[in-house]
């Protein structure tokens, strides 16, 4: 009679013949490539690439829903002591003429632009007494702007500093 090898070694050997193929198949589901990435290229250039999110073709983020456009403001100053001041526009050059038109229409001869400034605030400051003329500061807020040109002011020479102008050119958003 004719044994048989006891029935735990046929079941044993049996799964890891099984385990064997199905480990085998799931490495050639993505090819040579690691998990989360796919094959690209052929034999003579091959190359793994990741997996999009969400599939082909899907965006992996939110779309944006409109755009924000930049804006100039401008400060225009005459010799004889009149001022004009624009925000707001589309272009430097646009608030350049915008801020001469102004210090012209308030009685201004020869106004020419000053200061400029983009997508922020501004202000300025003129001494009471002293040295030096007006003072320009520039920032993300109307407080450090009016903060930055009495400092400038001062530094210049100017004793009784004061800010005489603020104002913000702030980007618009245009939605789509």
């Amino acid at each position: 009679m004719k044994m048989l090898p006891p029935k735990s070694k046929i079941t044993r050997s049996a799964v890891l013949v099984f385990a064997g193929l199905f480990v085998s198949n799931l490495a050639l589901a993505e090819g040579r490539c690691p998990p989360g990435q796919y094959p690209i290229g052929d034999s003579r250039a091959p190359g793994c690439a990741p997996i999009p999110e969400g599939g082909a073709g899907a965006d992996s983020g939110p779309r944006p829903t409109g755009r924000w456009i930049k804006t100039w403001g401008a400060v225009a100053l005459s010799p004889d002591g009149a001022s004009g001041a624009a925000t707001g526009r589309r272009s430097k050059s646009d608030a350049s003429k915008a801020a001469e038109s102004v210090c012209a229409s308030s009685g201004g001869k020869a106004c020419n632009v000053a200061f400029t400034f983009k997508n922020q605030c501004a202000a300025a400051a003129v001494p009471s007494s002293g040295k030096g003329g007006t003072s320009f500061g520039s920032s993300a807020n109307e407080a450090t702007s009016k903060e930055l040109a009495l400092q400038k002011c001062i530094a210049e020479g100017g004793m009784g500093c004061r800010t005489v102008y603020s104002a913000c050119s702030d980007p618009e958003f245009q939605a789509f």
